[in-house]
């Protein structure tokens, strides 16, 4: 459990664009239209530990057609310190509540607001994870 409360404070860390830089980031692997899996960073707008993750995108993106498409996916966060990898699902959220929960400034520099209709969502959910730090030098697999 240590490890996993551990994980969320690395994910906290990198929420709404508080660390900046790479820092802010995370990888996100879905799968294309062509079925091969694919790799983007995106910055998390809000997260509940490692349960769900947020990021905030375009309906028109190619996140959120391979998101329509297949809802598979997997995060990523890596440093030398630790990786923590999550596997599970994800959906398209556009109703306003929520597009203005997990709203955070800096996307004022992309869309015009939460209320933009172009604004979009994406909700990861989960479902086994497998994470590693370095300090402890083992590797912790399971499922939510």
């Amino acid at each position: 459990m240590e490890t996993i409360t551990k994980a969320a404070g690395v994910i906290q860390a990198r929420t709404g664009g508080i660390g900046g830089g790479f820092d802010g980031y995370a990888t996100l692997a879905l799968i294309d239209e062509n079925g091969y899996p694919t790799a983007s960073t995106a910055t998390i707008s809000k997260a509940d530990g490692i349960k769900w993750i947020t990021f905030l995108t375009s309906v028109n993106s190619n996140k959120a057609k391979r998101i329509r498409k297949c809802g598979k996916g997997s995060v990523c966060l890596s440093s030398p310190k630790y990786n923590i990898t999550l596997v599970g699902t994800l959906e398209i959220l556009t109703d306003l509540d929520t597009k203005r929960e997990m709203w955070y400034d800096a996307m004022g520099e992309i869309m015009s607001g939460p209320d933009d209709p172009a604004y979009c969502v994406l909700r990861f959910r989960t479902e086994r994870y497998n994470i590693f730090f370095a300090d402890s030098g083992k590797a912790t697999k399971g499922n939510l």
